[in-house]
């Protein structure tokens, strides 16, 4: 009853400012817990939190007591609003399906996954209500560079919070099968195109007036990696041997340039270089088999390792769309498997809030963006229920496709 009355007084107060949410233990960030703690939120801003805060006249009030509150989670890299039904091509985007290297282009910088972005998806509220998720990074996907991500406030806004986020490509295994064949030949054709961005940067007027030699990307794509080499836009490639996620730390430091991993099955085994150098991995602790046979030594504790040597690390669904919503159960595997609680709240919070630049989220100190989610109990346990979701100080209503699929099934007709 009261998780019922709740939501309709949230529901109530979607525009009402200010909102004061009392009586739950608060998450501040990572690390700073206050309990029976309030939180004041007024034109979208978290203005006040702690204990014994004053709440101001006319505020509405809700009472949270027994709830805990957490950010809303972000998850950095994500399907969600570029992918509907993956087996149903119309309502999938930014996804570059296999290439002939000889006839196609396996270069798609230009590509910005705000273009495909559909605010309307139906996982959308899915990830919102089932998981908690406030932000997501849309990422494209496919050939050697997949292109630009964009941040995006899970509240049916199709404007990007930060676009683009990221450039997005790939070695390894998926990225030999889009230079041809060959592991060597795509970190080959990486290297080669920063090598020709860089250069199309310094004379853009040579390059206009047909001066300079052939260059292996389109004039838009070269564009596209100026603020890659500039240092202004990270680098987030899948990469996960060893050898792979070796080969990508030397074209950070060759270029000059912030690298992310993806994936990194055997990252676990050069944290104190990921670490020295502050590059950030995406995981998945639930991925405990072997990406392929170049990459075969995987353990179920490696994000521990890799947090233990001090990796920044984010846990991710990696690219999925319609099981975003299992995000927060990732980190929960990844504290079963010996992540300290509060590294796995960082990892779904300001991590990815710090590789992407997204200021104000990921936190509820004073003065973040008023994401956040009332929760039934400890977030990481599947037990726990998402009592409510606010973005940026509004309440979202907690309907999705599947909530009214249920509502519309709940009493079937007696048969006769």
């Amino acid at each position: 009853m009261r998780s019922l009355l709740l939501v309709a007084a949230l529901a109530a107060a979607a525009h009402a400012e200010p909102l004061a949410i009392t009586g739950a233990t608060v998450h501040v960030k990572p690390g700073t817990v206050v309990d029976n703690a309030t939180i004041v939120i007024d034109n979208g801003k978290v203005v006040a939190v702690g204990a014994g805060i004053a709440i101001p006249a006319g505020a509405k009030q809700i009472d949270a007591k027994g709830k805990v509150i957490t950010a809303g989670l972000i998850e950095g890299l994500s399907g969600v609003g570029l992918v509907g039904v993956e087996l149903e091509a119309s309502s999938v985007d930014g996804r570059f399906g296999p290439v002939d290297p000889v006839h196609d282009d396996p270069i798609h910088a230009s590509f910005e996954a705000r273009d495909g972005f559909d605010a309307r998806e139906v996982g959308i509220a899915v990830a919102r209500i089932g998981g908690g998720l406030t932000t997501v990074i849309a990422a494209p996907a496919g050939g050697l560079i997949a292109g630009q991500s964009a941040a995006f406030s899970l509240d049916g806004s199709a404007t990007p919070v930060r676009a683009p986020a990221a450039m997005h490509g790939v070695i390894g295994a998926d990225g030999a099968a889009a230079a041809g064949g060959s592991r060597g030949k795509a970190i080959e054709m990486l290297r080669e195109l920063l090598d020709d961005a860089r250069a199309y940067g310094r004379d853009k007027g040579g390059y206009e007036r047909n001066a300079k030699r052939r260059l292996i990307a389109d004039r838009l794509d070269l564009e596209a990696l100026q603020p890659v080499l500039a240092g202004k836009l990270p680098l987030v490639v899948e990469a996960q041997s060893e050898a792979d996620i070796r080969a990508v730390l030397r074209l950070a430091t060759q270029f000059k340039i912030t690298v992310a991993i993806v994936g990194g099955a055997e990252a676990w085994r050069v944290a104190a270089d990921l670490a020295k150098a502050k590059v950030p991995v995406f995981v998945d602790p639930t991925a405990n088999l072997p990406a392929n046979l170049a990459a075969s030594d995987v353990h179920d504790d490696a994000v521990a390792v890799l947090d233990k040597a001090g990796v920044p690390v984010l846990i991710s669904t990696l690219g999925a769309s319609g099981t975003a919503r299992t995000l927060r159960q990732l980190a929960g595997n990844a504290v079963a498997h010996g992540v300290p609680w509060n590294n796995a709240l960082a990892a779904v919070t300001t991590a990815p809030a710090a590789l992407y630049g997204l200021t104000g989220r990921g936190t509820l100190e004073k003065g973040s963006v008023a994401d956040l989610v009332v929760w039934s109990g400890d977030p990481f346990e599947t037990s726990t229920v998402v009592e409510n979701v606010i973005i940026a100080g509004v309440a979202q209503p907690m309907i999705s496709h599947q909530t009214r699929l249920l509502e519309r099934y709940r009493k079937l007709p007696l048969s006769r």
